[in-house]
């Protein structure tokens, strides 16, 4: 069934034209190769670990179908952890430039494929990529997650050509690297329901088919945490289809919405302002996003409980911030490097007047619909933890070295970084953002009674 869903998803793909997935299939990548590539010559890029994972296959692999290397593997150092920082790309980007009529082959997992995809792009150039670990969900997505003096921003690059995705070398990764995997899946779910919300109030309507590419594999990949933490094979089949399929949507979407919500927007944060960049290894994304998904659905718990009836939307438009306030806000919120491009989205979604009237009139008249269907969409933080905590993955802010004060502050950033409505754009709308925040950390509150992780 992976590869039916995975065939289909192609045919509306924009950019990614072939994917073999299944067991023992390293052997597919030299004619994969050659049917993608036809004439070109191949640079196999890895890392120390990769290349140890699924190096000499698919060499044998790429010899065997005749095609020519350019060179020798290019093969990063696997110790320490390869970082997803700039320089990298323009090590390897340098590298490639000379090498007329090259393709990369990148063995990889998120950084090392990201930094074949970028320094590729840039050079105007396909490439294609042996999947090493159910890490991500950008496999089969456009763009690149770099840093660059510290500051982790997506930067835009053409997705891969092409992808093998082996489920025997899948499932043998390292468990961190299954684990952030999951934490990249799960955040799927309250992103779901952030985009009925959009939906609903006919911001960005929902377009079935990319829906489908999502949410219909989604409960399956994420339904046996216990097995896809322990490496069952069969368990992480499901984990590896479901981010490849959030690649494949974004690409027909031609945005990550499908993909990416409120949860999202923390982990967002926390990589811009370089958090965990230094570690050893460096803090993964998905790692970041699991504690984000905990967060959002925990949001959304609370705006469920919102009387639409009671607000007095009077007072609610008369306490609107005014654009100048907005960016004075932002800029005492975030770090320079950040600000510039939050003022500018939280500028554009900032209702005033009228318009905030109307905005108001129209979530009153579609709450009903909205909580009949996030209602079955959403699943509790409680639960969240609960499944993080068995796939082996961070579920509380401490865990990945971010403290209270700092994880309440990032509620009210995470709104202003991106111009995507989510929930946590509602509760602005509604002007209860702070309110809510309130509560989640007061004592009864959600974040009041977990503000330490369990012992």
């Amino acid at each position: 069934m992976s590869q039916e869903l995975i065939e289909q998803a192609l045919k509306t793909a924009t950019e990614t034209k072939d994917i073999v997935f299944g067991t023992d299939v390293l052997d597919k990548t030299g004619e994969l190769f050659v049917r993608m590539f036809p004439g070109a010559r191949v640079l196999v890029v890895a890392d120390g670990n990769t290349f140890a994972a699924a190096g000499e296959a698919v060499v044998a692999s790429l010899k065997a179908a005749g095609i020519e290397f350019a060179e020798e593997p290019y093969v990063f150092p696997g110790t320490p952890t390869l970082y997803a920082g700039y320089e990298n790309v323009e090590k390897l980007r340098e590298h490639i430039r000379p090498l007329e009529n090259t393709v990369v082959c990148s063995i990889a997992s998120g950084t090392l494929n990201d930094i074949a995809k970028l320094a590729s792009g840039e050079l105007g150039r396909k490439y294609m990529n042996v999947c090493t670990a159910p890490s991500v969900d950008g496999y089969a997505a456009f763009g690149a997650s770099i840093s660059k003096d510290g500051f982790k921003i997506t930067r835009s690059c053409p997705a891969p050509t092409a992808l093998v995705a082996d489920l025997r070398v899948i499932a043998a990764a390292p468990q961190r690297l299954i684990a952030t995997g999951y934490g990249d899946l799960i955040e799927k779910i309250p992103a779901g329901a952030d985009w009925i919300l959009a939906d609903e109030l006919g911001i960005e309507p929902i377009d079935d088919y990319v829906w489908s590419l999502v949410q219909g594999p989604l409960r399956g990949a994420l339904a046996d945490p216990e097995r896809i933490g322990a490496g069952d094979a069969e368990a992480i089949t499901g984990l590896a289809e479901g981010n490849i399929m959030s690649g494949l949507a974004m690409q027909a979407a031609q945005s990550s919405r499908p993909a990416s919500g409120a949860g999202h927007q923390f982990s967002h944060v926390w990589e811009m302002e370089g958090h965990g960049l230094d570690w050893e290894p460096p803090l993964s994304h998905g790692m970041k996003v699991g504690v984000g998904t905990v967060a959002s659905c925990a949001i959304w718990e609370e705006a469920l409980k919102i009387d639409m009836d009671a607000l007095d939307v009077d007072a609610i438009v008369a306490a609107a911030k005014t654009d100048k306030e907005i960016e004075a806000k932002v800029r005492g919120l975030l770090i320079p490097r950040i600000a510039d491009e939050a003022v500018k989205h939280s500028i554009e979604k900032n209702l005033q007047g009228d318009e905030l009237r109307a905005r108001i009139a129209a979530i009153r008249e579609a709450w009903p619909r909205i909580v009949a269907r996030v209602k079955d969409q959403l699943i509790t933080a409680d639960e969240a933890v609960d499944r993080l905590k068995k796939v082996g993955a961070p579920y509380h802010p401490e865990m990945i070295g971010i403290d209270m004060a700092r994880f309440r502050e990032t509620h009210i950033k995470a709104q202003t970084i991106r111009n995507r409505y989510t929930v946590l754009d509602l509760l602005t709308d509604l002007g209860m953002l702070d309110e809510v925040v309130e509560r989640l950390f007061s004592e009864d509150g959600y974040w009041g009674r977990h503000a330490h992780k369990e012992a």
